[in-house]
């Protein structure tokens, strides 16, 4: 008799086989049960390193760095890139700083070191990898 999976394996298959997105929200998880369990199932995962938690209901895919041996974003601009996937899966307008546009256009040779982005509608979440946080200008 073959046994069903758990809710954390299940959400932990879903989280390897997508590859559209490294950031993850419990409402990905809702067809699965209801928002208690997938939270309790999202925090075993983070607790196993399977996520990261970036912040309030947005986790990212997590890898362990072959350097230092510590969880770091699994994303391919690391947490910059996971942090503007979060962005777009709130529902947030966004754009980008005035700095990060003249970087980008060639019109200035200094390199934005922090994630920053402009909000065009309110925000009030913090979201940070541990090392890095998105800063947010109004």
């Amino acid at each position: 008799m073959r046994r069903s999976k758990t809710l954390k394996q299940k959400i932990e298959s879903r989280v390897t086989k997508t590859k559209k997105t490294d950031v993850f929200v419990p409402k990905d998880f809702a067809d699965l049960s209801g928002e208690d369990q997938v939270l309790r199932a999202l925090r075993l995962l983070v607790r196993d390193g399977a996520l990261l938690k970036l912040g309030y209901g947005v986790y990212a895919r997590a890898v362990r760095s072959r350097i230092s041996g510590r969880l770091m974003v699994s994303s391919s601009n690391g947490f910059h890139s996971a942090a503007i996937q979060a962005l777009n899966k709130l529902g947030v307008a966004w754009e980008q700083t005035e700095s990060t546009k003249a970087y980008n256009e060639g019109r200035s040779t200094q390199i934005p070191l922090n994630p920053t982005v402009k909000v065009k509608t309110r925000f009030s979440r913090r979201l940070s990898d541990g090392r890095a946080e998105l800063r947010v200008e109004r």
